[in-house]
C-alpha cells in the first residue's frame, strides 16, 4: 500500500477505533422510517443495489430494519420482474432531484410493463446484488428471518427479478444480462461508455436542468454532454413504454459487472432455496450457464481481464478495449474457472489496478487509461462498494493477507473521509458526497468481520499459552492438571 504496509493500532484493532459509532450515526441520521437514502442532499430517494449494500451493514445494528430496507425496495418491484433503480418518496419536492418522478412517469408510462400504480419509480435497473444481501442478512440472524418469513416472501420476488434480467435482458442472445442505460451498471460515466455514448445523439442542454451540481463539485461529476446522452436515452426508453421487446436501444452492453453480480446472487439464492425447502440445483445450473457464457463473450485473454461487449459494434458486438473495476468483480463468481481467477488477479495487483502496491483503494478505472481521472465519478476513484466487494472476493480465494490489507484500507479511508461516497485511490482524499450511506454500512460490515477475527487470534492465542504452559508443567494437554487442581 502507499506510504507504509505497517498499520496504526487503530488500524490494528478497529474496536478500539470511533469507526463504529461515527458510522451508526451516518445510517440514523440518513434512515426515512422505512428505508435508507444514500445522502440527504444529493440522492435523497431510495436506490436500488444502494438499498442492498446498506442492508448488508444495517444488519450489525438491527437485522429487522436491514430486513425492511430491502423489503420497502422490492415493494416497488415491477409486474414483469424488473426492480427500479429509484424508488420516489413522494414528500421530496420535485425539484430537488433530476429526473425525478415527473420525467419517467412510471405509474402511467410503465404500466404495461407492470409497474406499480400507487408509487413512482424510474423505469431502468441497477447490479442485482439483492439475493446476496437478502442472504447475508437472513444469517445474521435466522430465527428472527423465520419468524417474520423474511426469505419465504422474498425468495419468488428475488426469482422474478432474474428472470427478467435473464430473460428480458438477454439482448445478445448469448445468455448474458444486457444494459441499456450507463445508469444501469452503477458506473455511470465509466470511459467503458464512451464509444457506445459516441452514437446517441444528446438531449439539447435547455430541455433538462442538472440537480446534482447544486450538491457537489462540477469536477467531481459527469459531464454536460454525459448527461445530456444519459437524458436522451431514458427519454426513449420511457417513451417506448418501457417493453425491452418493442424497444432497440441505442445504448446496449454486456457488462461484466452485471453479470458477475447475478451469478453470485444466484449461488445466494440457491441457500436461500434450500433454507425456504425449495430446489436450489435451478440456481446453481444457471450460476454454472451464467459462468460458462461470462467467460465465453467477455473474457480477454490479451489483457487478462473481463471487458464490456458493445451489442450495437458489429453483428455480434465487440469487446470495448477499456480496463475498468467492472471487469475485475468476476473474481466474486465462486466457480469461475482456476485459471482466469489467477490470471484476473494478476490484473488486479498488477499496474493497471495496483492492488497492494500504488494505491490505497482498486481504483474505478485503468490508473494507465488515457481517461484516468482521479477526480471525476466513475473515470478513476476508489468506489468503497466495489472495494468490499473484491475484499470478499480475495478472502473467498484464500488471498487473506492481500484480503486484510484491503480491508484495513478501507476501514481507514472510509473513516479519514468522513464516509464519502468516492476517494482519491492513491491519497484516500474524499470525493463526492459526505456521510454516504453504503460507504458507513460497508465499513460496518468490515469492522464487524475484523473484529471477529481479533477475537478468533487472541482465542487461538491464549489456546497456544495454555498448551506452552501445560508442557513446560509436564502435562502435554494441561488437562489433567487442572483436575487434578480441582481434585486436590
Amino acid at each position: 500500500m502507499t506510504g507504509s504496509e505497517d498499520q496504526s493500532s487503530e488500524e490494528s484493532d478497529p474496536s478500539s477505533s470511533p469507526l463504529r459509532a461515527r458510522a451508526q450515526r451516518v445510517l440514523l441520521g440518513n434512515w426515512t422510517g422505512s428505508s435508507t437514502v444514500p445522502s440527504h442532499g444529493l440522492y435523497p430517494h431510495q436506490w436500488s443495489w444502494d438499498s442492498a449494500f446498506i442492508a448488508i451493514g444495517l444488519r450489525h445494528l438491527s437485522v429487522e430494519r436491514a430486513q425492511t430496507e430491502l423489503e420497502t425496495l422490492f415493494a416497488a418491484q415491477w409486474g414483469d420482474g424488473r426492480v427500479p433503480h429509484i424508488v420516489f418518496n413522494p414528500a421530496v419536492p420535485l425539484g430537488l432531484y433530476f429526473p425525478g418522478p415527473d420525467f419517467w412517469r412510471s405509474s402511467t408510462t410503465g404500466a404495461a410493463a407492470g409497474a406499480p400504480e400507487r408509487m413512482e419509480t424510474s423505469g431502468i435497473v441497477q447490479p442485482p446484488v439483492h439475493a446476496l444481501a437478502c442472504w447475508l442478512v437472513h444469517q445474521a440472524d435466522p430465527r428472527l428471518s423465520a419468524r417474520r418469513g423474511f426469505l419465504a416472501r422474498l425468495y419468488p420476488k428475488l426469482v422474478a427479478w432474474h428472470r427478467y434480467l435473464t430473460g428480458s435482458r438477454d439482448l445478445g442472445g448469448g445468455g448474458l444480462v444486457s444494459v441499456v442505460h450507463p445508469w444501469e451498471p452503477g458506473m455511470d460515466n465509466s470511459p467503458c461508455w464512451d464509444a457506445p455514448l459516441s452514437r446517441v445523439k444528446p438531449a439539447p442542454p435547455g430541455t433538462f436542468r442538472r440537480a446534482d451540481l447544486d450538491h457537489g463539485a462540477a469536477c467531481d461529476r459527469p459531464t454536460d454532454l454525459d448527461y445530456g446522452r444519459y437524458v436522451r436515452l431514458a427519454t426513449d426508453y420511457r417513451d417506448s413504454g418501457y417493453e425491452d421487446g418493442a424497444f432497440s436501444p441505442d445504448f446496449a452492453v454486456e457488462d461484466p459487472g452485471v453479470n458477475a453480480l447475478l451469478i453470485a446472487s444466484e449461488c445466494a439464492l440457491a441457500g436461500i432455496a434450500a433454507a425456504i425447502g425449495s430446489d436450489p440445483g435451478v440456481h446453481r445450473a444457471r450460476a454454472a450457464r451464467l459462468t460458462e457464457a461470462l467467460v465465453r463473450r467477455l473474457w480477454d485473454p490479451e489483457t487478462e481481464m473481463f471487458l464490456c461487449r458493445d451489442l450495437r459494434d458489429g453483428a455480434d458486438g465487440g469487446l470495448v478495449p477499456e480496463r475498468s473495476a467492472a471487469g475485475l468483480l468476476p473474481l466474486i463468481v465462486p466457480v469461475l474457472p482456476r485459471e482466469i481467477a489467477a490470471a484476473l488477479m494478476r490484473t488486479a495487483c498488477g499496474e493497471h489496478f495496483g492492488l497492494g502496491s500504488s494505491v490505497r483503494l482498486v481504483p474505478s478505472y485503468d490508473l494507465l487509461g488515457h481517461a484516468f481521472d482521479a477526480s471525476r465519478y466513475w473515470r478513476g476513484p476508489a468506489w468503497f462498494n466495489v472495494n468490499w466487494l473484491l475484499e470478499r472476493a480475495l478472502r473467498q480465494r484464500g488471498a487473506l493477507r492481500r484480503a486484510d490489507a484491503l480491508r484495513n484500507q478501507a476501514l481507514t479511508c472510509a473513516l479519514s473521509s468522513g464516509f464519502a461516497e468516492y476517494v482519491d485511490p492513491r491519497t484516500g482524499r474524499a470525493r463526492g458526497s459526505r456521510n454516504f450511506s453504503w460507504t458507513a454500512a460497508l465499513a460496518l460490515d468490515l469492522l464487524a468481520a475484523a473484529e471477529k477475527d481479533h477475537r478468533a487470534a487472541r482465542t487461538a492465542d491464549a489456546e497456544v499459552r495454555g498448551l506452552d504452559g501445560a508442557r513446560l508443567s509436564g502435562n502435554p494437554t494441561g488437562s489433567g492438571s487442572a483436575q487434578r487442581e480441582t481434585a486436590g
